[in-house]
């Protein structure tokens, strides 16, 4: 089976040939501040990744013979979890997405280049709208504002059922706590093949991360509201891109930030270790969640390349369950093996509606 895998980001497009799970081809399109400054929205941008994408498989002598062409899910409406083969419902939901991100664009590109090719089909997996939360884990204090599930779905799915792969065992039949650790950070309860609970990793909930506040405190965060001081654009800058390490340390850098460490600076290090400490609370409320019935708790992200995080995190939750570290995220290859399984039948094939 032939699969074109394609990850559009916030100033990159990402592109993966697989035949089965070989990986052929895989290239990273930058797009620099001018040339996407000409486009008044992300969603205008879509003609001119496209052509670059086809621009890209012809440079790499890539002829448009595919199987099926999978994109990143975007900001749709809540669906559980699983693959979508992209019909119109999608499309529309992609091109009327109530935020704004680049990820909204990758269904729309698979779509029409699965279009030009007889027999090939297009899908997206596991949208960060993924939402398998359990009814209890809905409800806050306000009844107007319930807790929302947006958070580092693909990864997440890819880990777990990659975990499962590796024990012999489904992932379905597995209760686990995944965490990732990246420029966001997403610590979920996955039980027998749900994410029962979750953080609102996008809005910057959950523990503070290199890039989010984290939750923070109620009262102090309407006081600054209505200071004067910020716009409400600059306040969801403030909490979810400028926050977290950015906002102490100036820097997301964590080799930068190590270093430091080793050199002394005992500030530098009581931030970072206050970053774990706090993903370290998430993971005992998962376990809470799970009611200590957890088969592995699994680490993945970018950071889970630090022995010192890893470690750390070590310290203050190993006693509830065997760690495990599966460092990075590959969303390419997390979509390949999604759409792979589809075409074999061993995923089933969901219809958004």
């Amino acid at each position: 089976m032939r699969i074109l895998a394609i990850n559009p980001g916030s100033t990159s497009t990402k592109i993966a040939v697989y035949e089965d799970e070989k990986l052929i081809m895989e290239r990273t399109i930058r797009h620099s501040v001018d040339e996407l400054s000409k486009y008044p929205s992300v969603i205008d941008q879509y003609a001119f990744r496209k052509e670059l994408v086809l621009t890209a498989l012809k440079e790499q002598n890539n002829s448009l013979t595919f199987d099926a062409v999978i994109g990143r899910g975007g900001l749709v409406k809540p669906i559980p979890g699983g693959i979508y083969e992209v019909n119109d419902a999608l499309k529309h939901d992609l091109l009327h997405a109530k935020r704004n991100h680049a990820s909204n664009l990758g269904g729309l590109i698979a779509a029409e280049l699965a279009g030009m090719i007889p027999g090939c089909r297009s899908f997206i997996a596991d949208p960060v709208v993924v939402d398998e939360l359990d009814e209890i884990a809905r409800v806050t204090g306000l009844p107007f504002l319930p807790h929302l599930s947006i958070f580092h779905a693909l990864n997440h799915k890819a880990i777990a059922r990659r975990h499962a792969a590796e024990q012999g065992v489904k992932y379905e039949e597995l209760n686990l706590i995944v965490c990732h650790l990246g420029g966001g950070i997403s610590v979920a309860a996955h039980r027998e093949g749900r994410v029962v609970d979750v953080n609102n990793a996008l809005d910057g909930e959950g523990p503070f991360s290199p890039e989010r506040a984290g939750t923070l405190p109620a009262g102090q965060l309407i006081k600054l509201c209505f200071s004067g001081e910020y716009t409400e654009e600059e306040l969801q800058k403030l909490i979810a891109g400028r926050a977290g390490l950015t906002a102490h340390l100036g820097t997301t850098d964590i080799p930068l930030i190590l270093k430091c460490i080793e050199e002394g600076d005992e500030r530098i290090q009581l931030v970072l270790d206050a970053m774990i400490y706090n993903v370290a609370k998430a993971v005992g409320g998962a376990a809470a969640v799970l009611k200590g019935k957890v088969n592995a708790i699994l680490l993945t992200g970018g950071i889970a390349y630090s022995e010192y995080v890893t470690s750390a995190l070590r310290n203050y939750i190993s006693f509830l369950a065997p760690i495990h570290v599966y460092p990075g995220e590959d969303e390419l290859q997390a979509l390949a093996e999604n759409a792979l399984a589809a075409l074999k039948g061993d995923l089933e094939i969901k219809t958004y509606c």
